[in-house]
């Protein structure tokens, strides 16, 4: 695992430093990606930095937050740290306020932010568990894109992107109920949003991951007494993905290049719901 992260965080680095790699897709757009210290977050947030964003990193572990900050302009980039717990009401308001003072504008919101709660069937869960994961799912969404809409409206549009998940499209027994029911969530409140603000000149639009290689498929993976190759197994396509795969596709959302696209809904499974 430690020798896995030293891997990645190398190649990003080498990439970082490599004038060729350095694009514009994102050429400084203000983007702010909510659980940006890990996973599909953390990728995100170096690719969008790569593309030329300043990007806003919010989470709630302060020491992966300010690390990532320091990668990045090391590397050139500009990124900036905001400590954010997403389920909590006055922290967004107060952190999409302090954005927009810092830079004058927001341009993009990645609804990435979101946890798998325990591992059990549904007559086991508990009513605690079940807020819980409704919390930071449903309702830190909500409040993200509540509080980043006036400021998106004042720039005269912006681009939000919701990350659900495959357990929104079909049965998912590897985790609990109260997981899929929360992207099931996410998935109409999207397309509900992108109708909403369609003359605002604001796009919302969502990616579905399935078995993505992150801290919360890795944590599955171990409980279930299985290896990633197993995992991989049940993908049509023989592997598990990769952050930076979901990470592509948050890309192509949030720029200019999805320009005339809002309320779609891109799956990145490697075939699974296609099964």
């Amino acid at each position: 695992m430690i020798k896995e992260l030293f891997l990645t965080l190398t190649l990003f680095s080498l990439a970082f430093s490599q004038p060729a790699f350095c694009g514009n897709r994102l050429e400084n757009k203000v983007i702010i990606v909510t659980g940006g210290t890990a996973g599909i977050g953390k990728a995100t947030c170096l690719l969008f930095a790569r593309e030329g964003a300043k990007v806003v990193i919010t989470g709630k572990n302060d020491e992966d937050g300010h690390a990532l900050v320091k990668l990045i302009t090391k590397n050139g980039g500009t990124a900036k740290f905001w400590h954010l717990n997403t389920a909590n009401e006055a922290e967004a308001q107060n952190v999409m306020k302090s954005v927009y003072e810092t830079y004058g504008k927001i341009d993009g919101l990645v609804n990435n932010a979101g946890i798998g709660g325990a591992h059990k069937p549904t007559h086991e869960l508990t009513e605690e568990e079940w807020d819980a994961i409704q919390s930071v799912n449903v309702k830190g969404v909500f409040f993200c894109t509540k509080h980043a809409i006036p400021y998106m409206k004042a720039n005269g549009g912006g681009s939000i992107v919701n990350v659900s998940s495959t357990a929104a499209l079909i049965a998912s027994l590897r985790i609990n109920n109260a997981y899929g029911a929360s992207k099931g969530a996410v998935r109409s409140m999207s397309r509900t949003d992108a109708m909403l603000y369609v003359k605002d000149k604001i796009r919302v639009n969502s990616v579905y991951p399935a078995l993505i290689w992150t801290p919360l498929v890795e944590r599955i993976v171990e409980e279930g007494g299985m290896t990633r190759k197993e995992i991989g197994a049940l993908i049509p396509m023989g592997r598990v993905g990769e952050p930076e795969e979901v990470a592509n596709g948050i890309l192509f959302f949030i720029s200019d290049e999805s320009s005339f696209i809002t309320g779609s809904e891109l799956v990145i499974d490697g075939g699974f719901t296609a099964l």
